[in-house]
């Protein structure tokens, strides 16, 4: 005989306020509270306030340059 306890909704913090957050299908903003969290979050990504830690890519120039040294390399 099993007796299934109902299961409780995760609880998080919303990560641009910090208010506890629900984690349930209806909240439509998870994991954040609310779509002025939401917005304001995309937005420090967006002026890149938020970065991933790492190195940098390569922009295109950069590129171009390995790809001719690469050239320079085997035809030699």
């Amino acid at each position: 005989m099993s007796h299934e306890q109902p299961s409780r909704p995760l609880e998080v913090s919303c990560p641009q306020c910090h208010a506890k957050v629900l984690w349930v299908e209806d909240n439509l903003y998870r994991p954040f509270c609310s779509k002025r969290c939401k917005l304001l979050d995309l937005g420090a990504w967006a002026d890149e306030s938020h970065r991933i830690a790492g190195e940098s890519a390569m922009d295109e120039t950069e590129i171009d340059e390995m790809i001719l040294r690469a050239e320079r390399g085997q035809q030699e």
